[in-house]
């Protein structure tokens, strides 16, 4: 018999009672309300938690792992914050070997509705993933489909770029530098802020990237004018750009752009007002943007392939490098030279005209 609900007996419970069976698991229990509605609700939870596995409650085992304890363990080794405060807050003590598939696709929807599948994938799939490994639990995460988001590959042409950057020396000078350093290193925007002068050497123009996105260190190369640049702020230890993630940074960056443009500077609103944006030209221009332009760059006139992208640490495969492919035209191009113009077309007309009168 499917599950059921019966209404409630005088004098014996002033709640529905849920009875019956699904998926050949027998229930007979109260739902805890003297609603239909509410009770309804309940035996619907009861159904889904019966397709999941997760009914009849598992008995507690005695200090089973739950995912808050190997979360703190997780972060102790090192492991990446992102996502895992609402991660915690949701799973708290639940036992690691009830956080299946099922579980970890619940998670995703409850705590992100309304937003990409690229979100989710980043502070749900993934975090969860990594304290899964962690823990010692062998588990392949299925992935929300679009995950991998759409490859975005804007990038900025050398008037443009170097626009922006004269206007930042006017702003912020250290700006400007920042915004070089992004240019011909490639680097992220959380990679240079993480920079120190103790991995910085002036005279052999080399910086040692410690933390990236992949999890891969790398070393990479200083161009001349970058490094007569940082010369005169050098010092001994330290974080090589004051910024930090925040509204500071970005409201200069913002002003970079906009007197970049010929509009006069954006000015900070009063507590309480909102900040008044004008329309410009370089609104979609972010700080990755000029990641993109390296790579681009390298391609492009630096006459660098996708192996040699790859070469330079910035990606793991040539997967990822392969989307700057279409930013230099292949040598095959050079074939368009050989087409027949509109010219020789109107010489030879006459020609073919009097052949064929005679």
């Amino acid at each position: 018999m499917p599950l059921k609900l019966f209404p409630p007996r005088p004098g014996k419970t002033p709640n529905w009672t849920i009875r019956g069976s699904y998926m050949r698991v027998p229930v007979d229990r109260s739902s805890g309300t003297p609603k239909r509605a509410a009770a309804q609700r309940e035996l619907d939870r009861i159904e889904k938690a019966i397709e999941r596995g997760e009914y009849p409650p598992r008995p507690a085992v005695k200090d089973a792992p739950t995912f808050l304890s190997a979360a703190v363990s997780y972060l102790k080794a090192g492991g990446a914050k992102r996502g895992l405060k609402l991660l915690i807050q949701h799973f708290g003590e639940t036992p690691l070997d009830q956080i299946d598939q099922a579980a970890i696709d619940e998670a995703a929807v409850l705590l992100y509705p309304d937003v990409q599948p690229i979100t989710r994938n980043g502070y749900v799939y993934t975090p969860v993933s990594a304290v899964l490994h962690h823990a010692g639990i062998s588990i392949t995460v299925r992935r929300p489909k679009g995950y991998k988001g759409k490859a975005r590959t804007l990038f900025l042409l050398p008037p443009d770029a170097f626009a922006i950057i004269k206007a930042a020396d006017q702003v912020d000078a250290e700006m400007g530098r920042l915004l070089r350093f992004l240019l011909y290193t490639g680097c992220r925007i959380g990679e240079a802020l993480a920079l120190r002068w103790e991995r910085v050497s002036i005279d052999d123009r080399l910086a040692y990237i410690e933390t990236s996105k992949n999890g891969d260190p790398r070393t990479v190369k200083l161009r001349s004018e970058l490094c007569e640049l940082l010369a005169p702020h050098r010092r001994a230890e330290g974080k090589v750009f004051r910024f930090h993630q925040g509204g500071h940074r970005n409201f200069i960056f913002l002003n970079a752009k906009v007197t970049a443009c010929g509009l006069p500077p954006v000015k900070r609103p009063k507590r309480g007002d909102k900040m008044e944006i004008p329309r410009y030209r370089y609104s979609w221009v972010t700080f990755h943007t000029f990641c993109h332009t390296w790579a681009t760059w390298m391609r492009r006139y630096g006459g660098a392939d996708t192996h040699g992208l790859v070469g330079t640490g910035r990606w793991r495969d040539e997967r990822s490098a392969r989307r700057y492919t279409h930013t230099a035209a292949s040598e095959e191009w050079d074939r368009v030279d050989l087409l027949p113009s509109g010219e020789a077309v109107d010489d030879a007309a006459p020609a073919r005209k009097t052949k064929a009168n005679q």
